[in-house]
């Protein structure tokens, strides 16, 4: 059954499970995607595996260097390295069926952005919808000062190898570089930071980047125009966040304070302080901002105001991963791993891990959470499992929806008829499998199960 937030509150032995993964590299990245973790490394792995078992499901090979940025689309991985190729991967297959070269520099960050109804002013001042991108793009950030956007593959589309992996300057071939243009999947190269990209976030036509540079740009990622330069950091921007409800943008940077951007008119609206030293981690949901720092803190803002909620100051570390939604965050430091209330942060909802050297990387999904740290030299993944005592003892993909309410009738044959219910979009999917039947009962039951966040709803009717 689905999983509510109370159970991460009050389950206070959620099952846990423990197992070693890159031998003692330090895990650069970590997601949950469509019931699979997928972790990267320094020293250039990807690894899938299943949440329920631990087991190694597939480990992508073909990097030369580590893997410092991950995106993921359904059954589509995408990953940069400092090898200063973009990589993209058939997690089907565990094949690697694209590279794109281009980048003089590391690939330190990447995001795929998928087309959405957005609004759009007209020249006549009308506001209309309109969707944006036409077909998904991955947009990616490097050390060699440029962002570029790329058209993502589909799945059995032509595949395309450019083969540069040069970790040296030295070994670099320009030619190859060249080639980038040359790729039917390159769409733009954006230029105009002066030093590293650190960090990028995209919706719709709009891409806010981030640069060591001290600045934020504005960019529209269908034409590649410059937007806006959004100037006031006194220190390198390692983090941003994009609000499109509020049509703001967040910056957090080493001078210890948070910015927020007016897109529209690209001026500063608020700094918001606080934070002694860098502030690396920034992230959002639709009531809070939460900022992660090197000063120990976690600080939750109110998005709307600006306002201060609460400091979270149990760590004695710099803040170097955390995790939020409406109702909880989790955090990493100074070799523990704490869950806190985000309602109420007076205190330490618990400490999920203590007593290791260092906390890499978390992340959660409805009932489970992940996290990558290091205890004893070896590199390790935790994964809990917060479902209730009462849910279902079954193997496969997590349980990612909170429970919905969904209208069915009957079918003529009295068979179990499934439905497939995008519980994101909140509409029923064109797709309506049956199988199998029973004697023993006479009444309908239903059975929830989530698969890559597509709420599963069989309708048993037996006879």
């Amino acid at each position: 059954m689905a999983t509510d937030n109370g159970s991460w509150v009050h389950n206070s032995e959620p099952k846990h499970r423990s197992f070693p993964a890159h031998g003692s590299s330090v895990v650069t990245c970590l997601i949950f995607s469509h019931g699979r973790i997928i972790s990267a490394s320094d020293d250039h792995s990807i690894h899938v595996y299943c949440p329920t078992t631990g087991d190694l499901l597939r480990s992508l090979e073909g990097h030369k260097g580590g893997v410092w940025a991950l995106s993921a689309s359904k059954d589509i991985l995408v990953s940069g390295s400092t090898d200063r190729t973009v990589r993209i991967w058939d997690l089907t297959t565990g094949r690697c069926t694209h590279v794109f070269g281009g980048h003089t520099g590391t690939v330190r960050c990447l995001t795929i952005v998928k087309p959405e109804w957005i609004d759009v002013e007209q020249e006549s001042g009308v506001v209309t919808k309109e969707k944006w991108p036409k077909r998904s793009v991955i947009v990616t950030g490097s050390r060699d000062h440029s962002l570029r956007v790329w058209t993502l593959p589909k799945l059995g589309e032509a595949e395309y190898h450019c083969y540069v992996s040069a970790i040296r300057d030295e070994d670099l071939d320009t030619e190859d570089v060249s080639e980038a243009e040359e790729n039917p999947y390159h769409r733009l190269h954006l230029e105009g930071h002066d030093q590293a990209i650190r960090a990028l976030a995209a919706r719709g036509r709009t891409l806010v980047s981030g640069s060591y540079d001290c600045s934020v740009r504005v960019w529209d990622i269908v034409t590649g125009q410059c937007k806006c330069i959004l100037t006031g950091h006194t220190g390198k921007v390692y983090s941003i966040v994009l609000d499109p409800k509020r049509n703001q943008a967040y910056s957090g940077s080493m001078d210890g304070t948070i910015r927020v951007w007016n897109l529209q008119t690209g001026q500063c609206q608020r700094i918001l302080t606080g934070h002694t030293s860098l502030v690396a981690l920034l992230g959002l949901s639709p009531s809070y901002l939460v900022s992660g720092s090197a000063d120990t803190t976690l600080r939750i803002w109110d998005p709307d105001t600006g306002e201060l909620k609460r400091t979270f100051a149990a760590h004695t570390g710099p803040i170097t991963c955390f995790h939020h939604d409406e109702f909880k965050v989790l955090s990493g430091s100074d070799g523990t791993l704490k869950l806190w209330n985000i309602r109420d942060g007076s205190t330490v909802v618990r400490d999920l891990l203590v007593d290791i050297t260092g906390v890499w990387q978390v992340v959660f999904e409805g009932r489970w959470c992940v996290s990558a740290s290091n205890k004893d030299a070896t590199t390790m993944l935790d994964v809990w499992d917060f479902g209730s005592h009462n849910d279902d003892e079954r193997e496969g993909p997590p349980n990612t929806t909170m429970g919905k309410r969904v209208s069915w009738r009957r079918t003529p044959e009295r068979h179990c008829s499934t439905l497939l219910l995008d519980t994101h979009r909140k509409q029923q999917l064109p797709e309506d499998i049956s199988s199998g039947n029973s004697e023993k009962h006479a009444f309908p039951f239903l059975v929830f199960d989530d698969v890559r966040l597509l709420t599963v709803v069989r309708l048993f009717w037996i006879k």
